[in-house]
């Protein structure tokens, strides 16, 4: 384990004619490769869990799968090291490891648009340039230190000291990986910050002029004089790729995708051309990636770009580049830094190595006029490393440029620089900070002069049209004019630079099918209908905007966007789809998920609107009714109808529901509600919010029923649980096109606590999923309501209890 010298393997040979053709294939050498392969990917994926709280990258867990059969671990342990990973196994893994390389390279040239790359701002290209410029400049010197504090040794000597040291040195401090830089703000939640796409476009830029770095110097430090005609012939042969291949690659991939005459079998033709640009870049003498990379970087993008990734990313991501990082971490020798006294100078300088483009890109914010903590944290963020450093660490490594001592330190500089920015981005930029309460972030507060300032969140354009129809009915005028901030939700899939990369401000206005994914153009039909909604109303503003990112927690995107953007409702499309026969059906559980996860702790006011076919309904002949209980979440309900009324033409009644007699007590134990994510906690005090209740019906009666003939009022009493259903049977008979109910989170009586636990949709409350359930057979669309303020309702604890009252439910409907 401790050898760094090449080794020799024996190989029998079946025929000394046909020396590829080795004894016993089947028997003797596929199934090592295939348990190497497995024992890889499973503790890839152990690993992968474990650090996932951590949000640490792939990399990260790929390396830690070498680094534990390393001598100090596993290694140690000469019979163990030696079945997982026997003598002539070895060969294997390390060809199907670099054929993983080489399409992961391929794979990232088919993520970057050079489009998008040309059009960047001064601000991030300055402070990319200044992060690769002081690097270079300082790091030799450091590197100079290094030797001379390590000392020389028997046990783990130095390399000579040469040009090729250096310059491969410093060019691994220089790189930034752009998809470890994407995940990583993904996964803190910054990706749609100002500081996150200044993040991101900066990343973008560093990993594209690392590419370059790589094409014109590494050579020089593998091929030495050689490289001089290196560097030209690669330089040549791209100019060719860019200039004559990829016309023609374009207009073949283009004249099949029209004809829709491509299938998955003719992927191999691309897999064909990754390894023949490969080649060609190799007999050059330039790396074997720079062709695959180059090819991938010459395909169409847009939507067979996405079609390659999606059917290739797993089997490449998953079994085959895990077995290269995993011999980045086998080698990774910690002893040759700890056995040495001046360990301690050691790792100063090791954190020196890491402190070098922080401090770059500190001093450009600052120019910039930015704050020190946001220059700090751009500076951790672009400090990400990923494979363009392992595979420079790899060269050196099989070129012997790089002794043990060398390569443990830069490594671990590497590693170091990669794994603490999210922990500490998460202690000093606190990214997932509380939100501050504040009245203005409900309707029921906001001034009657005041902007109303809405998210309408969409995954789709039919949920755009009806947004659109329910945004047009709240009366913006130029006194109240509305702003709205549509985002188009993505879900984070595969490889998470491609997707953040397609999504960089709005899609491209290039023609041809070609130029946009399938969510680009999702994006852009959404984009049209908002922008059309803007041009119908002088006093409707509108932004739109993408969020992309993992279902799992693009509620706390929601969240951060509605913070930033100091929002008083977020609108929420249904899980449900009205068919042609008239019934709701699931559109995606994944979406009701969300709903909920948003309304559990949403920094404002939340609705989620079920639409039944609203577009379709004359804006100017509205009719919206209230159905009024008690509690935040009616009053909400109600500010946002008598928002409604002010249209000409708007007609609305209120119906309020008594509760009387039995359906009057409360509960027994007092409603404590606590906001896990830290908004506020209160105990809703039953009797107060009667007298709030009272106070608003009052204020509505006397300044809205009294001064308006489309404004009507009445109350029903209630006495009983079961009366509850039937009335509002009762109510629908008169008919109207848009309800308007509160969740009711905070109603605090035995009949809605027990009428819960037969929702179907618990995010809908009892009254909202009464109104909406194919039982109930109503044709109203309906908007249900949550007032921010008095935390939401924990949707966990009552999911076992519905069901078993399912049918009961339906039967009393």
């Amino acid at each position: 384990m401790t050898e760094t010298l090449p080794a020799c393997y024996n190989v029998s040979i079946v025929s000394p004619n046909q020396f590829w053709k080795t004894d016993k294939v089947s028997k003797t050498e596929l199934p090592i490769l295939a348990f190497q392969i497995a024992f890889v990917a499973v503790l890839s994926c152990l690993f992968s869990t474990i650090y996932k709280h951590l949000h640490q990258t792939r990399l990260i867990s790929q390396i830690s799968v070498g680094f534990l059969l390393t001598p100090p671990l596993l290694g140690r342990f000469t019979p163990i090291f030696e079945f997982i990973f026997p003598v002539n196994g070895i060969v294997n893994v390390e060809v199907l490891s670099h054929i993983g390389l080489i399409y992961y390279a391929f794979l990232s040239g088919l993520e970057m648009n050079l489009n998008t790359i040309l059009h960047m701002k001064k601000k991030p290209a300055t402070i990319t340039i200044v992060g690769i410029i002081f690097p270079i400049l300082v790091a030799p010197c450091l590197y100079a230190l290094f030797r001379k504090v390590y000392g020389h040794t028997m046990m783990f000597p130095l390399e000579e000291s040469t040009n090729n040291t250096y310059i491969l040195w410093s060019l691994i401090l220089t790189v930034t990986s752009f998809p470890v830089v994407a995940h990583t703000l993904s996964e803190l939640k910054l990706l749609y910050t100002g500081l996150g796409k200044a993040a991101l476009t900066a990343a973008m830029i560093g990993d594209t002029y690392g590419w370059i770095l790589f094409t014109l110097f590494v050579p020089f430090s593998t091929n030495g004089k050689g490289a001089i005609y290196t560097v030209p012939c690669t330089l040549i042969f791209i100019v060719v790729c860019i200039f004559v291949v990829r016309p023609i690659i374009q207009w073949f991939i283009d004249r099949k995708a029209d004809k829709d005459e491509w299938n998955d079998n003719q992927l191999l033709f691309i897999i064909m051309g990754v390894l023949a640009c490969s080649c060609i870049s190799d007999f050059l003498g330039a790396h074997a990636i720079v062709g695959a990379f180059v090819f991938g970087l010459i395909l169409p993008h847009g939507r067979f770009a996405e079609l390659v990734m999606s059917i290739s990313d797993d089997f490449v991501g998953g079994f085959l580049v895990p077995l290269f990082f995993t011999g980045t971490g086998m080698r990774l020798m910690l002893a040759a830094i700890f056995s040495q006294q001046s360990w301690p100078f050691i790792v100063v300088i090791i954190l020196l190595l890491c402190a070098l483009k922080i401090l770059s890109t500190l001093i450009v914010t600052l120019f910039f006029g930015m704050r020190i903590r946001d220059g700090l944290t751009l500076g951790l963020i672009l400090n990400n490393k990923g494979a363009m450093a392992l595979i420079m660490l790899n060269i050196a490594w099989d070129r012997t440029i790089f002794s043990v001592p060398t390569y443990a330190v830069i490594t671990s500089a590497v590693l170091l620089m990669t794994i603490v920015v999210s922990p500490i981005i998460n202690v000093v930029y606190k990214p997932r900070q509380r939100f501050e309460q504040n009245k203005l972030k409900t309707i029921q507060k906001l001034r009657v002069d005041a902007e109303l300032r809405i998210i309408s969140c969409v995954h789709n354009t039919r949920q755009a049209a009806s947004m659109i129809s329910i945004v047009e009915c709240f009366n913006a005028t130029r006194v109240s004019p509305i702003h709205v901030f549509a985002l188009y939700l993505v879900e984070l899939t595969g490889r998470a630079a491609a997707l953040v990369a397609a999504h960089i401000g709005k899609p491209s206005s290039q023609p041809g099918e070609q130029n946009l994914t399938r969510s680009q153009e999702e994006l852009e039909s959404i984009h049209n209908a908002f922008d059309a909604l803007g041009e119908a109303y002088d006093a409707i503003r509108v932004e739109t905007l993408n969020v992309v990112s993992s279902y799992t927690t693009i509620h706390e995107d929601i969240y951060h966007s509605a913070d930033e953007k100091r929002t008083s409702l977020i609108l929420l499309p249904f899980h449900k789809q009205l068919t042609l026969e008239g019934t709701l059906e699931v559109t995606s559980v994944i979406y009701k998920d969300i709903n909920q996860n948003v309304m559990q702790g949403a920094p404002c006011s939340v609705g989620i609107f079920v639409d039944h076919d609203f577009g379709l309904v004359p804006k100017r002949n509205l009719h919206v009714r209230v159905v009024f209980v008690g509690g935040p979440d009616d009053r909400e309900a109600l500010a946002i109808a008598w928002r409604m009324a002010g249209c000409s033409g708007t007609q609305l009644s209120v119906v309020r529901i008594l509760l009387l007699g039995e359906a009057a007590e409360a509960e027994a134990d007092a409603s404590v509600h606590d906001e896990t994510q830290g908004i506020l906690s209160a105990v809703i005090d039953t009797e107060k919010q009667k007298e709030l209740d009272d106070e608003y019906i009052n204020t509505f009666r006397l300044t809205g029923v009294h001064n308006n003939d489309s404004i009507s009022y009445s109350e029903i009493d209630v006495h009983s649980g079961e009366d509850i259903p039937a009335i509002l049977n009762e109510i629908e008979k008169f008919g109207c096109d848009l309800y308007i109910v509160g969740q009711g989170n905070c109603r605090n009586s035995k009949v809605f606590s027990n009428l819960l636990e037969w929702c179907e949709c618990l995010e809908l409350g009892v009254i909202g999923d009464i109104l909406v359930s194919n039982n109930f057979g109503s044709r109203s669309s309906v908007l249900v309501v949550q007032q921010y303020g008095y935390g939401g309702i924990d949707f966990r604890n009552n999911l076992n209890k519905k069901d078993t009252n399912n049918d009961m439910f339906k039967s009393i409907v």
